[in-house]
Order: C-alpha cells, then structure tokens, then sequence
C-alpha cells in the first residue's frame, strides 16, 4: 500500500512524529489515558501528518527538522480533536467502524477529551522555535474549522447550499487542515515565500479533492470498513454530487424541499439518490474532482524531481482511484 511504503521512507521522522504524539497525550488520569490509548489504536490514515513531514522533506532537501516534527504531531492531535467534537455535533455512533466516545461514555466526554488532545496540539507548537508563526495559522485554523461546522449546520436546514458554500465549508472542514500542515511545515523549513505559496496551494487542492471524493463515495461507496454509504443525505447535507445533479434541472427546487423534509421522511434520501444518478451526478463531481488533483499536482511543479515529490503525487492521484 502507499501509506506503508511513505511511511517506511519517512522513517525515523515518522516514528519520532508517533513519539511526540503518545508524549503529548500521556496524562496520570487512568480514564483519560485509556481513551487516549484506544484513540491511537484507531488512529485511522494519518494523512495530515504524512503531507507535513513530506513536504519538510521536500523543501529542505530530505532532512525533517525537529520543529516540522512537533507541528506534524500537532496536525493529527487537532485534526482528531475536531474528529470528537464533529461526532458530538452530528450525533454519531460509530467512526472508522467503532464505536465513538460520545456512543461509548457520552457527549461531554467526548467534548473534554476533544479538548485534551487539541490543547496537547497547542503546546507542541508554543514549545517550537517558529511558535510566533505557526501558532497563528494554527488559530486561523481553529477559526475556519468553527465558521465552516456552523455554516454547514444553518445550510443543512435551509437545504439552501449552492456551490460557493459548499467548496467554503469542505475548505473550512477538510482542506484547511491540510493547509495548515504543510504551511507549519514549510514554515520550519524556513521555506521561501514561492515554495510556502506552492506548498499552501498544494494542501488546498489536495484536501479539496480529499473531500469531493468522500462526498462522491456517500453515493457511490460500498460502505467497507465501517463507513456507511448516504449518510451525508440523512444529515441534510448537500455535496457535489448533488449539487452537479440539481445544476440546470428544473427538479431543483423539488428536490431542495426533499432534503429540507428527509427529517419527517427518510424515505426521500433514495428517491435523491435516484435523481442524483439519473442526472450522472458523481461522474460530473468525479470531473471536478479531476480538476483539484491536478491544481495539487502543478503546484508541485517548482520543487526539484524527489521521492518526496513522487510521494505527495501519488498522494493526491490516489484521491482519483480510492474506494474507502
């Protein structure tokens, strides 16, 4: 698999990357530190990380510095902290096929311990030497996380999400993540403003397309490995697909008023999801997405051929073919 062999050629980064993580959560709280545990054994692909340490790899000639280390820790912590807090919000009981702490021992334990692992993210990066710098895209992070959960919690009732919503609310959820990891890491490698650009770039396409295609699969997966397929239509979210089915049909408002209603009548989400493959909603999304992987893909253009160049290709190509 490509994740076994980028992190086999991270090696020694990758393992002190985990180091820091397992450090930072390491409490005296036997509960907090059970969860902890059970968290990291289920600590899903890692993505953040892996696209921070190899664009530190990338940029500074194949030598991570220690400072790029401590931010690629911090990506996952934040990342997985907003994982807790999304399950409270959406009221979810299972997440990469087990069962959530809020389901296990209820939402506000799944609040607080989303709080423990976002202020361990803190203070790996307030103990880092670029701390002035990265501590500021991290809270800008924090900020568009937040805008972009609440903008999409007021769409979701109106059923009103357009195009220019939607592409703010996965940059706000998803891509930003991915920006502030590889901007934190071009930031320890004290990269030039045209690789910290290219780099920024490079992390908006990827995890814009990261996005669209998780939104393609809620339509056209085969709900393997505990991720069940039209979720997103029982949440009242519209996403690409859709939004490519309703373009130009005169069902659109029709079909607006179904999302705004699958509460009182779940039975709608089929009746949607006809449309949406009557319409070929997911292979026009699927267009688009094509579209995002190849921004990720040309902003990669100025940096020298390398295995971590060929690695963050593969990366973002891997969006056009995965199924899970």
């Amino acid at each position: 698999m490509l994740r076994d062999e980028v992190i086999s050629y991270l090696g020694e980064s990758w393992e002190a990357t985990c180091a820091y993580i397992s450090k930072a959560l390491s409490t005296d709280i036997p509960l907090l530190q059970a969860v902890n545990d059970s968290l990291l054994s289920h600590s899903g692909k890692m993505l953040r990380p892996i696209v921070s340490l190899l664009v530190a790899d990338l940029i500074n000639g194949g030598v991570v510095p220690d400072d790029a280390l401590r931010f690629a820790a911090a990506a996952e912590l934040l990342h997985n902290a907003t994982l807790l807090h999304d399950d409270v919000a959406d009221e979810s009981d299972t997440r990469r096929g087990e069962p959530t702490l809020r389901s296990k021992l209820g939402p506000a334990a799944a609040v607080l311990v989303g709080d423990f692992w976002l202020s361990r993210a803190v203070t790996l990066v307030v103990d880092s030497d670029h701390c002035n710098d990265v501590v500021k895209i991290f809270s800008k992070t924090l900020t568009d996380l937040a805008e972009g959960e609440m903008l999409q919690m007021e769409k979701a009732q109106d059923a009103d999400t357009d195009e220019q919503d939607y592409f703010r609310i996965i940059y706000c959820k998803t891509a930003s993540l991915f920006v502030v990891s590889a901007e934190a890491a071009a930031i320890a490698t004290d990269a030039t403003q045209e690789q910290l650009k290219a780099a920024i770039d490079y992390a908006s396409a990827l995890g814009t397309a990261f996005q669209i295609k998780d939104d393609i699969l809620d339509y056209d997966g085969d709900g393997s490995l505990g991720k069940p397929v039209g979720i997103d239509l029982l949440e009242q979210k519209i996403t690409l697909p859709l939004l490519c089915a309703m373009k130009d049909s005169p069902q659109e408002a029709q079909i607006r008023k179904m999302v705004k209603d699958i509460p009182q009548h779940p039975q709608y989400c089929e009746q949607i999801r006809k449309f949406v493959d009557g319409q070929d909603g997911v292979r026009k999304a699927s267009l688009v997405l094509e579209e995002y992987v190849n921004k990720a893909l040309a902003a990669l253009e100025i940096f020298p051929q390398s295995r971590a160049k060929e690695y963050l290709s593969l990366l973002a190509r891997y969006n056009s073919i995965r199924t899970i």
